[in-house]
């Protein structure tokens, strides 16, 4: 700290009351609207600059920065305050609030170098006490020059202070901290620093985020976890966000759930109808063994799709359910629509559907049919192995009744 030991021992002289009586003037005159005639005034001011100590100047050089700061003119603004920290001696004060104020302009105009510079002779000026802004600016210009390795350091000194004393810092140093984190690959620490965001800031987009990067992380349960916590609460509100939830719920082999979500969130229209998100609906549903919800989102979805593939999963589910009637109609209209993969088996269900019914001559032409395609040949003669063994036991049965008869 010698630089601020050899400044208190530099008496600063008095302002003087005529030259800040000036200087407020033209300061009246650019807030009532007329900036020019305050920086003429400035400049009249700024005339008798042989005959103004090092305070005298250094607040002329501060107005001016202020009134082009006003202005916008952030360059201009720069210019004149760094000639109030040149000037010398000054209050520490003044030469404090300056060198911070000039470090924030530096970092918004992308003078990181600048920014750094008016930063260490701050920290130079100021006790321990005042330090933690400072990181933090350090950090953000670090951050801004790329220089992530090195941005890491301040940031986290930051909020380690203040975390030591039982507080939080402010919620765009972990954002920060994040964003340096993430760059430099640290996908554990971008988990840790966001669980943290989630605790002090109970965002929506903090929770959405975690359980994003658990996901990375192959951390399943934890970003289920986190997903259901954030639905509980309300926080998942876009459709890419309750699609990632029903997904979660679906692959955890919870697919009760995952329909759920999806059927709310279709309803609400949160989550579109189309045909991806249908199929999901109607997966989660078959999974589920929800029948009749599995056979309604199918046939929704097939509404949809350009081939009978969703009209053959709904015939499978229905012959499952011994809904044989519903089965031959929706194998029959998977066949019509065409574009399957493996039309035997629609043939095989409906001979199968046809067989429950004890229509057995309908039966054995589906079967026919099915003997059609390789895939399912083999199978499709064991069914009608079978079909013609209950046929013909049918029928010797109702020649015993009408001989008994």
């Amino acid at each position: 700290m010698q630089v601020a030991e050899s400044q208190e021992r530099k008496r600063t002289p008095a302002l003087r009351e005529q030259v800040y009586s000036q200087l407020a003037r033209a300061q009246e005159l650019a807030d009532a609207g007329d900036v020019q005639a305050g920086i003429a005034a400035l400049q009249n001011v700024e005339s008798k600059i042989s005959s103004m100590n090092s305070y005298e100047r250094a607040m002329l050089w501060n107005f001016y920065g202020y009134m082009y700061y006003g202005q916008d003119n952030i360059e201009r603004a720069i210019h004149y305050f760094s000639k109030v920290v040149d000037e010398d001696p000054i209050p520490e004060s003044l030469q404090q609030n300056t060198l911070f104020s000039l470090a924030q302009l530096a970092l918004g105009e992308g003078r990181y170098d600048d920014t750094l510079a008016f930063l260490d002779r701050w920290q130079a000026l100021v006790g321990d006490a005042e330090q933690t802004k400072a990181l933090v600016l350090k950090a953000q210009a670090l951050y801004q020059q790329e220089d992530y390795t090195k941005a890491l350091a301040p940031i986290t000194a930051a909020i380690e202070k203040v975390e030591a004393e039982g507080n939080y810092g402010d919620e765009n140093w972990y954002v920060l901290q994040r964003a340096i984190h993430f760059e430099l690959g640290n996908t554990e620490a971008v988990a840790d620093v966001l669980a943290t965001m989630v605790k002090a800031f109970n965002k929506p987009e903090y929770w959405v985020q975690l359980a994003g990067v658990y996901g990375q992380l192959g951390q399943e349960a934890k970003q289920l976890a986190l997903l259901e916590a954030a639905y509980q609460q309300g926080f998942l509100t876009k459709g890419s966000d309750l699609m990632n939830l029903a997904q979660s719920y679906f692959f955890s082999d919870v697919p009760y759930k995952a329909g759920k979500v999806l059927e709310r969130g279709l309803e609400e229209g949160k989550i579109e109808s189309n045909l991806r998100n249908l199929k999901m609906l109607a997966q989660s549903w078959v999974a589920a063994r929800e029948t009749d919800k599995a056979v309604a989102a199918l046939e929704a979805a097939a509404a949809l799709s350009d081939n009978g593939e969703l009209d053959a999963q709904r015939a499978q589910v229905l012959i499952n359910a011994e809904r044989n009637q519903e089965a031959i109609r929706a194998a029959r209209q998977a066949l019509e629509k065409g574009g399957l993969e493996q039309p035997g088996n629609m043939h095989l269900v409906i001979g199968m559907a046809e067989l429950n019914l004890e229509n057995f001559n309908e039966a054995l032409q589906a079967f026919a049919q099915a003997k059609q395609f390789d895939d399912v040949r083999r199978m499709a003669n064991q069914w009608e192995r079978y079909t013609s063994s209950e046929k013909e036991q049918q029928d010797r049965l109702i020649q015993l009744r009408k001989s008994s008869s």
